[in-house]
């Protein structure tokens, strides 16, 4: 192992050392000199740059959540006036603006920030060529792989912006069919007839029917006998639906008069008279019942019998059995003298040897 003493510089050696270490101090003295000026500039532009980005996020973020909030204020002071939970649902509402609000908060960060990051590197003089390529190949990889959640996003983006489905809404998306629980930019969740909540992707929702927008239509059928007068029909028809639009809460439900369509279907032992009414969308099953109930009764009260239910008393003194329907006719068997019964009568025995038999 060698001394410390070798291990110290010569003497010769030391203005040597010295020098270059001067040069190198006094050269990046000059570098550092030469070059303030350029890195204070390119330090200003970047925290400019970064200032503007975070600047603009901001604001932008802030109008978006202000005019949010101005959209939902909006519909909740419209489900307080009269009909305004038909027009205006304040969860759907809600639910589909925050939805657009999320997007485009994401989006407009997504570019600012991005737009921010490459004009900084860019001031730091980095080839931005080989990066942008890099991130093509990853997004076209990425994209291959995750086109499913690409496609489920997309769809939920459009469903939303086009608001062709909301909370509250009954609809039928072909896989599944219910009432619309919550809607979101992947998954559509909604509630079966029987309670099941049903989780659907949206990007397999090829298309929709939706059953509560518009109006619907709420159609009875009442099956009579042939012999009824139309004219006393459509009188009495005509007078309960007259009353039950005049009571509350159907002359809200129905959207316009109830109509006597006319006989949709005439046979030998029946006739049916066709009622229709445009009613509220999702009020047609109890329109339809109560118009059952009231048609029921007002027939009843003036005599108009319904086929399938109980007989009129005049049906049941022309459908009573005949009383001698039970007595079964006369057997010819009965008579011993008839040629049946001759004919039925067993053969004599044949006679004894020792007793001839005479025949003629």
């Amino acid at each position: 192992m060698p001394s410390p003493a070798t291990l110290l510089p010569l003497a010769d050696d030391i203005p040597t050392t010295t020098g270059a270490a001067t040069e190198s101090v006094t050269n990046a003295a000059d570098f550092i000199e030469k070059n303030w000026a350029d890195w204070l500039a390119m330090g200003l532009r970047i925290l400019l740059i970064l200032v503007i980005a975070f600047a603009m996020r901001s604001v932008i973020r802030k109008s978006l959540t202000k005019l949010i909030s101005r959209m939902n204020r909006g519909a909740e002071a419209v489900e307080g006036t009269a009909l305004g939970g038909l027009l205006v649902n304040a969860e759907r509402r809600r639910q589909r603006s925050e939805a657009i609000g999320s997007v485009l908060r994401s989006v407009a960060s997504f570019l600012i920030l991005g737009t921010a990051v490459l004009m900084v590197l860019s001031q730091l003089r980095i080839d931005l060529a080989p990066l942008l390529a890099s991130a093509g190949v990853a997004g076209v990889a990425i994209g291959f792989g995750a086109r499913n959640l690409v496609t489920d996003f997309l769809s939920g983006v459009f469903m939303i912006l086009e608001d062709q489905y909301g909370v509250g809404d009954k609809i039928d998306a072909g896989v599944a069919s219910g009432e619309v629980v919550e809607v979101g930019l992947r998954v559509t969740k909604l509630r079966g007839d029987n309670g099941e909540i049903w989780y659907v992707r949206n990007g397999e929702i090829k298309r929709i029917g939706n059953l509560s927008q518009g109006w619907a239509t709420a159609g009875v059928a009442v099956q009579v006998k042939p012999t009824e007068s139309l004219s006393r029909l459509r009188e009495v028809v005509q007078q309960v639906a007259d009353g039950m639009a005049k009571e509350s809460p159907w002359d809200e439900r129905l959207w316009g008069p109830v109509e006597v369509l006319g006989l949709d279907e005439v046979l030998l032992a029946s006739m049916t008279v066709k009622v229709s009414a445009k009613t509220m969308p999702g009020q047609q099953f109890a329109v339809e019942r109560e118009l059952r109930w009231r048609i029921k009764e007002a027939f009843d009260a003036a005599g108009i019998g319904i086929i399938g239910g109980l007989p009129a008393a005049d049906d049941a003194e022309e459908g009573a059995a005949d009383p001698a329907a039970a007595v079964a006719p006369p057997s010819a068997l009965a008579n011993p003298s008839s040629a049946q019964s001759l004919a039925t009568s067993p053969i004599p025995p044949p006679a004894a040897p020792g007793n001839p038999r005479i025949t003629k």
